[in-house]
């Protein structure tokens, strides 16, 4: 078993893969070959055309190579010998790597047996010390991310210290395949994309949109409950207010290109933000106004390369569930300990329990006065503190323009998702001048917070689908019970049940296929349906039904009454 880092055991696995793709396709060339939150990966770019049988032929050379024992030595050089080195060595892509470093940084390489590579490190001792390795998969990759650019061959990998650990995450990665959200979404006819309206944008269908109207219902409710109000904004802005904002200064690469009206310039909005101050600057704000807590589920647009997208987790259109709280200095603390506790709510009602904030501090270059800085980190510390979470810090890692705490979840199979955000912006209220009138009669600058708790609400859906594997609790499925008639002779029984349920707020429909009982169960399991109603002749003479649930089994006769109690608890108390 390795002892070292896992990012490092990683790293240095990358170097190996490469190493064997170099004795196996001596043409080949590289590119980069970094670790990454769940393995390594590396590019290539070579005459042959890689397939998944040759990733066993690859594994088993690096396997041999493991086992030699091969020690990472670590060497520098001049630019000019580097330059030299690489060129004879017909490694284009690497020059171009080189020239990346900046002329006064150190130039290095590690050296694996006949492989060797422009790299920074660190790296573990010997080659034995990698642990256990398993390729994955190829894909295709633009050199740069650059779509303009030559597409290289991309192999995927992992490695852990132990072998054990190594079947441990493949078997987590078997259950993550059945529970692919891009895969439950045809089979339960959720959403798809269509090459006609382009790529990451999403097509919610029925029994999709239904799930988001009742998550959407459920987040306003509650939203309301906190002393929130909603905003609705428009979806394009004038090239004024993006410049006020800042965002076409530092995030035009993330816009879509301007239309023209009038003569002057739009963009579909990347972000709610600056639409949020606008309100806020329509009148002029006292502090007896404050705190203010504006939310807004926007739908907002982000140029991301193709390449990037990945079913609903990653698009380009997508709906933010965004929240401004303005406020003074002495509510931050307050209200700071509030949304967090209201995040951890929104999260465990839909099934995660296990929570863990991640706190980031000032950065070496930011904006906006120490002490509001200071007074930020101590409302969020605090927040962390009274809710008794443990959390890990990353010194230096806020953004420049403010502290953030970000919340990450355990899924069912043991993933981290990263969800909720709560960030402090010292930015925009300096660059939108915003204020209020104190008590003293003279102007302040408030403290803006954004936050979002479930932030994109396709990625959102995206992460419910594969948290319950398409089988959603009752009160967030499509369809919540079918009626199942045994034949065409109850077929007036089973409409006239599915009208008493409707009618008592309830999603039903019925099987009405010319197929047996057994098929007619075999579907609805399938399609996951909370309750099978089977409706035979003694039923239809008595008004019950056989009710049959998808985690408890047969529960037996039921009356209407008795269905309607159960349902409706588990609906009211949203049972998981």
């Amino acid at each position: 078993m390795s002892n070292y880092p896992l990012e490092t055991i990683r790293h240095s696995a990358a170097h190996v893969m490469a190493a064997a793709v170099q004795q196996l396709y001596p043409d080949a060339k590289f590119d980069i070959g970094p670790s990454t939150e769940n393995g390594f990966y590396y590019d290539f770019d070579m005459e042959h055309r890689l397939v998944t049988e040759d990733l066993k032929a690859i594994e088993k050379a690096m396997k041999k190579l493991i086992g030699r024992k091969l020690p990472f030595e670590c060497f520098e050089m001049n630019r000019a010998d580097a330059e030299k080195m690489l060129s004879e060595a017909g490694q284009t892509y690497k020059l171009e790597r080189l020239a990346d470093i900046p002329e006064d940084a150190k130039i290095t390489f590690y050296k694996t047996g006949d492989f060797v590579d422009l790299c920074r490190g660190p790296h573990v001792a010997n080659s034995g010390e990698i642990g256990a390795v398993k390729l994955l998969s190829i894909a295709g990759s633009y050199f740069r991310g650059d779509e303009k650019n030559k597409m290289l061959q991309r192999i995927y990998g992992t490695a852990f210290a132990s072998e054990e650990d190594l079947q441990a995450y493949l078997k987590q990665q078997e259950e993550a395949a059945k529970r692919d959200h891009r895969k439950l979404g045809v089979e339960l006819d959720l959403f798809s994309f269509s090459d006609n309206v382009g790529p990451g944008l999403v097509l919610w269908h029925p029994k999709g949109a239904f799930i988001r109207h009742t998550f959407e219902t459920f987040w306003k409710e509650e939203h309301y409950k906190n002393g929130y109000e909603l905003l609705y904004t428009p979806h394009i802005g004038q090239s004024v207010l993006w410049e006020t904002s800042g965002h076409l200064s530092f995030y035009k690469d993330g816009m879509y290109s301007p239309m023209q009206i009038d003569e002057k310039d739009y963009y579909v909005k990347p972000m709610n933000c600056p639409f949020h101050i606008e309100v806020y600057q329509s009148r002029l704000r006292s502090y007896r106004e404050l705190p203010l807590r504006w939310a807004e589920l926007g739908t907002v647009y982000r140029y991301e390369k193709s390449g990037a997208l990945h079913g609903l987790l990653r698009v380009r259109g997508f709906t933010q569930d965004d929240s401004h709280i303005i406020c003074t200095p002495e509510q931050i603390e307050d209200e700071i300990a509030e949304v967090l506790r209201f995040s951890l709510y929104i999260w465990k009602s839909f099934g995660f329990t296990e929570i863990k904030p991640y706190l980031s501090t000032r950065p070496a270059k930011a904006v906006g006065e120490p002490e509001r800085w200071e007074k930020a980190l101590v409302s969020l510390r605090k927040a962390i503190d009274k809710l008794g979470l443990e959390c890990e810090v990353d010194e230096g890692g806020g953004a420049f323009y403010g502290p953030k705490i970000d919340l990450k979840v355990k899924d069912a199979i043991g993933r981290e998702w990263q969800t909720a955000t709560i960030q402090f912006d010292f930015n925009l209220p300096e660059r939108f001048d915003m204020t209020y009138i104190g008590e003293d009669g003279k102007k302040h600058r408030p403290y803006m917070v954004h936050r979002a708790l479930m932030g994109s609400l396709e990625r959102f859906f995206g992460i419910l689908i594969e948290q319950y594997a398409g089988a959603f609790p009752l009160w967030l499925a499509p369809e919540q019970a079918r009626i199942l008639p045994v034949s065409d002779k109850q077929h007036d029984a089973a409409m006239a049940l599915k009208k008493e349920l409707r009618l008592k707020g309830f999603r039903v429909e019925v099987d009405v296929k010319a197929a047996s009982l057994g098929a007619k169960i075999k579907d609805a399991r399938k399609e996951r349906i909370p309750y099978m109603l089977v409706v035979g002749e003694r039923e239809a003479a008595d008004g019950t039904m056989a009710v049959r649930n998808r985690r408890e089994g047969e529960l037996g006769t039921m009356t209407l009454d008795q269905l309607v109690e159960k349902m409706r608890f588990e609906v009211d108390n949203k049972i998981i």
